[in-house]
């Protein structure tokens, strides 16, 4: 007899389903590589690794209570934190709309917006239109955002004409510069962030695919976390030749800020052995950084003295001009320092990784020396 054909179209698709399921469970990993490099030794992509989370019952903050207008919610003094230009608004409405989706609005923690120009009205209202929580849009101060007094102009623009014949991205802009500077060391010290300890940090055109339900503040707070990376990637050396010698400087004056070997990073911001060409041209820095775009952190190491004296330090020694130092490597740097790494926290598949980015990757560095954190 014969079979009616939409039977047999659901026998063949059953079929092929069932090789799908079996190929699903028995087929061995690709070992974790890019296009350029193979990682010896990671059997698998750190990304499906067991991040250990959630954290055991009764650990975690889940989605109750946490209405944009209960006064008595368990909400922590936190903020969602974008430095952001009014031209740069339709990237930021996407954004939103990501983290909103899978995040926000079960949490409705602010946002806070940052800008050296006010925002337009239009920015304020389809910003607002994206959330149930409160938004607030700050200005930042022109102390905190001008070129300061002991930046020579005229070392400056041949500095930045140096950079821009090699291929240095953004070191010919000023303003580039500026905002390195500003969020390496001045956004916590602006007064609209002077009671608030936590920060997620969100830029325009950022996508987050991963529903999350938990306080990831209450998270960081409750586990004594200080700061919380996704990505984590080699810097290009010839934007930080004297980094590292100046940091060198401070530790040799200031050892008492240092964290011991045996619970800090330092092994991860040295390592000769996966880049040796980068330590070599980076003057002993391995350049692996913590991808800034994203994290989540506590500002109380921030405005540590430790953190504060390290960044006047470098601030005076003018490479966030001279040269490009970013708010990325300082912060890796002074984390992987001055920090337990226990208390620095990979937050896994929180945000979308390019595949460009799969060259740059130093996650493997970072398990093989700290761990999964």
């Amino acid at each position: 007899m014969a079979v009616a054909k939409p039977i047999r179209a659901v026998a063949l698709a059953s079929i092929f389903l069932v090789i799908f399921l079996v190929f699903q469970l028995f087929h061995r990993p690709l070992p974790l590589q890019g296009p350029r490099v193979v990682y010896s030794g990671m059997k698998t992509d750190p990304n499906l690794e067991e991040t250990h989370e959630p954290a055991p019952a009764g650990q975690l903050w889940r989605p109750d209570d946490y209405a944009a207008d209960n006064p008595n919610s368990p909400r922590i003094n936190a903020t969602i934190l974008s430095l952001v230009r009014n031209e740069e608004l339709d990237g930021m409405i996407q954004s939103m709309k990501d983290l909103e989706r899978t995040w926000n609005h079960k949490f409705n923690y602010p946002w806070t917006f940052f800008n050296d120009v006010p925002f337009t009205d239009e920015f304020k209202q389809r910003t607002r239109a994206e959330t149930k929580a409160q938004c607030n849009y700050e200005l930042i101060p022109k102390e905190h955002w001008a070129i300061p007094s002991w930046i020579n102009d005229d070392l400056f623009r041949e500095s930045a004409k140096m950079l821009e014949e090699q291929d240095i991205q953004y070191g010919n802009l000023a303003s580039y510069h500026q905002m390195c500077r500003w969020n390496s060391g001045l956004f916590y010290h602006h007064p609209a962030l002077q009671d608030v300890r936590y920060y997620w940090r969100v830029e325009p055109k950022v996508h987050f695919f991963c529903d999350v339900d938990y306080d990831v503040f209450r998270y960081m707070q409750d586990h004594n976390k200080t700061y919380g990376f996704t990505i984590n990637l080699y810097d290009d050396p010839k934007s930080i030749p004297t980094l590292w010698p100046e940091t060198l400087k401070f530790i040799e004056a200031h050892p008492e800020y240092v964290q011991d070997a045996t619970v800090s990073a330092r092994a991860w911001l040295e390592d000769q052995e996966m880049r040796p060409e980068h330590n070599e041209k980076a003057n002993g820095y391995s350049t692996c950084h913590f991808w800034s775009n994203f994290e989540i952190a506590d500002m109380q190491f921030w405005r540590s003295r430790a953190y504060e004296d390290y960044f006047n330090h470098l601030d005076r020694a003018g490479g966030f001009f001279y040269e490009r130092w970013g708010d990325a490597p300082v912060h890796s740097i002074a984390l992987g320092l001055f920090e337990d790494a226990s208390r620095i926290h990979w937050k896994g598949l929180f945000t979308d990784g390019e595949d460009f980015l799969f060259k740059e990757d130093c996650r493997p560095n970072w398990f093989k020396f700290v761990g999964m954190g």
